[in-house]
C-alpha cells in the first residue's frame, strides 16, 4: 500500500534566528507538493516559535520532549508546551539521544506516549550502529528496538518510525538500496505485529545522509514512505531539492 511520504527536516542543535530566511522558500516548496506529501521542520525549541512565525503553513515539529506533562524537571519541555505551539511532530528515540543521553527503548516508549497524549505526532528512531551491522545482527537490534519503544497506543494517525542507519548520519555514507528494502521490509512486519493491521498505515521514512543526489532513488524504496533529513534540511537549496524528488514520485 502506498503511503502519503513525508519529508521532515531535523536541524538537530543547529540554527539561530538567522537561519529562519530558509523557511519561507521550504514552505513554498511545501505548498507546491501539497497534496502529494508533507514537509516539516523540527529546528531546536529556540525556534519553534520564531518559526511557525516565519513559516505559518509549514509544519513544525520538536526535537524531543519530556515523558511527563510538568513537575520540577529543569530544563525538560513537555509535549504539553510542544503542542502548545501549534507543532504537529516530535521526534524521540533519535540515536544521539539514545547513545550521548543514554536514553533506553523504555525511555523512549514512555516519550512518545507523552507526545500522543498531547495530540502529536511521534517520529520515532530505530537504527544499528557500524558494529551491529557487521556482526549481522542489524535485523535483531531493530526489531528488538521498535518492540521496547513502540506504544500500543500507536496508529497511522499519531506514529512515524524513522530508520536511522547509525553509521550512516551525517557521514555521507549510505545502504545499499538492497540493504534499505531489506529493513524497511523488517520494520513493516515488526509493527503489523505489534499493532495489528494498523501497522500497515505507519510511515516508515529513511534517514542516513539523505541528500538531493540520492533521495530520488531512496524514495522510490517499497516502504520508505518518506526521508527524516539532518544536514541537508538546514537550507533550501539543499532540502528543497529532496522535497521536489519526492513529490515527484
Amino acid at each position: 500500500m502506498a503511503l502519503r511520504k513525508l519529508v521532515a527536516g531535523n536541524w538537530k542543535m543547529n540554527g539561530t534566528r538567522a537561519a529562519l530566511p530558509e523557511l519561507p522558500e521550504i514552505e513554498a516548496a511545501a505548498l507546491n507538493a501539497q497534496g502529494r506529501l508533507d514537509v516539516a521542520i523540527c529546528p531546536p525549541f529556540t525556534l519553534m516559535s520564531e518559526a511557525a512565525a516565519a513559516a505559518p503553513l509549514l509544519a513544525i515539529g520538536a526535537q524531543d520532549c519530556h515523558h511527563l506533562e510538568s513537575g520540577a524537571y529543569t530544563g525538560g519541555v513537555s509535549a504539553a508546551m510542544i503542542a502548545d505551539l501549534r507543532a504537529r511532530y516530535v521526534i524521540v528515540g533519535h540515536s544521539e539521544r539514545r547513545t550521548y543521553q543514554g536514553e533506553t527503548d523504555a525511555d523512549v516508549r514512555a516519550k512518545a506516549e507523552a507526545a500522543q497524549a498531547a495530540g502529536l505526532i511521534a517520529i520515532l528512531c530505530v537504527g544499528e550502529t557500524e558494529e551491529q551491522r557487521d556482526a549481522g545482527r542489524a535485523d535483531l537490534v531493530v526489531a528488538g528496538q521498535l518492540a521496547g519503544s513502540v506504544p500500543p497506543s500507536g496508529k497511522a494517525a499519531n506514529l512515524v518510525i524513522a530508520y536511522e542507519p547509525v553509521w550512516a548520519i551525517g557521514t555521507g555514507r549510505t545502504p545499499s538500496v538492497a540493504d534499505v528494502a531489506a529493513i524497511h521490509e523488517l520494520i513493516r512486519a515488526k509493527l503489523i505485529e505489534l499493532l495489528g493491521p494498523e501497522g500497515t498505515g505507519v510511515r516508515i521514512l529513511y534517514g542516513g545522509s539523505v541528500k538531493p543526489e540520492n533521495a530520488g532513488e531512496l524514495m522510490a524504496v517499497p516502504d520508505v514512505d518518506g526521508a527524516l533529513v539532518g544536514g541537508a534540511s538546514l537550507t533550501a537549496a539543499q532540502f528543497v531539492p529532496i522535497i521536489q524528488a519526492t513529490a515527484a514520485l
